[in-house]
Parts: C-alpha cells; sequence; structure tokens
C-alpha cells in the first residue's frame, strides 16, 4: 500500500501500488491519450477534464481537472513534463489549483506495468511534493483518489474487452 520517504521536514514522497486486470498500455492510453474519458470512467472522482494547450498525448499538455476529495469541490491544472509510451509512463507537475494552496511543488509520476505472471497489471503512482509549511498534512488523500480513480478506469476497460 502507500509508503511514505521523508527528505526533509518539507519534502517528501508518497506511492501506492494498485494492482489492475487491464493491459499496461490500455491504462496508460486512457490516462494519457484519452484523458477527456477519464470522467466517464469515474463520475464520483472526476468532474470533468479540460485541454488547455499543448498536444494530447504530448509532453507540454496542459490539462485542468475538477475532482472531488471527501465530497469537496477541487481543481488541478497539470503540465505533462515527460512520457514513455513504451513503459507506459507519465510525469506531470501540477501548476495551478487547489494543491499549490499547500504545496510549493507536487509532481505526479503514474506507470502501468505488466504483471509478471498471469494476467493484469500494476499501476503505480509516486508522488513528490513540498509542503508550504508543517502544519500541511502528506497528501495521503489523493494516494486513495488515485486508486479508486485506477480501480473505476480499470473497470471502464475490462467492460469494453
Amino acid at each position: 500500500m502507500a509508503q511514505a520517504t521523508r527528505q526533509s521536514s518539507l519534502q517528501g514522497e508518497l506511492e501506492v501500488e494498485v494492482e489492475i486486470r487491464a493491459p499496461a498500455n490500455q491504462y496508460h492510453q486512457l490516462l494519457v491519450g484519452r484523458p477527456q474519458d477519464v470522467p466517464k470512467a469515474t463520475p464520483e472522482n472526476i468532474q470533468g477534464c479540460e485541454h488547455r494547450e499543448g498536444e494530447c498525448g504530448k509532453v507540454g499538455n496542459v490539462i485542468v481537472w475538477n475532482y472531488a476529495i471527501d465530497g469537496q469541490p477541487k481543481v488541478m491544472k497539470e503540465r505533462i513534463e515527460a512520457l514513455d509510451s513504451e513503459k507506459n509512463l507519465m510525469v506531470a507537475r501540477v501548476i495551478e489549483g487547489d494543491l499549490m494552496k499547500e504545496f510549493k511543488s507536487f509532481v505526479v509520476t503514474i506507470q502501468a506495468t505488466p504483471k509478471q505472471r498471469g494476467p493484469g497489471s500494476v499501476a503505480k503512482c509516486q508522488f513528490k511534493y513540498e509542503r508550504i509549511n508543517e502544519k500541511v498534512a502528506p497528501p495521503e488523500k489523493m494516494i486513495e483518489f488515485f486508486v479508486k480513480v485506477s480501480k473505476d478506469m480499470d473497470e471502464t476497460i475490462m467492460s469494453k474487452v
């Protein structure tokens, strides 16, 4: 489940792995190539996705996500910093939105890898962040959010197979 690594008092990392039934490349393609379809897969968690600049599925792409944590509406604007379709890897930096009220920096790395044995994949998410002060808690709610979204994406992908 989630693991925390401390680098300094305000910097940190959290990561989680989620087992999914979907092939790694299909999970990655939904997340990176068709982000506008993610809200359809998980409407309770993500209410909207708007492409703002750049080319969808390419480095530099800017996306605004409308989502909910504990029923509270939130907004996040992210820029894709790295993509590797062979490794089903995406790195995005949050550049605006609710998270930036509590964090100086917030980088999300998501990678889907095929399981070593049997069908399915593992979706791994890592957050590297720097909190604005000691009063801000590590983003554990975002880890829970990622798990829910990944499971919903998995259900959507597998329902079309």
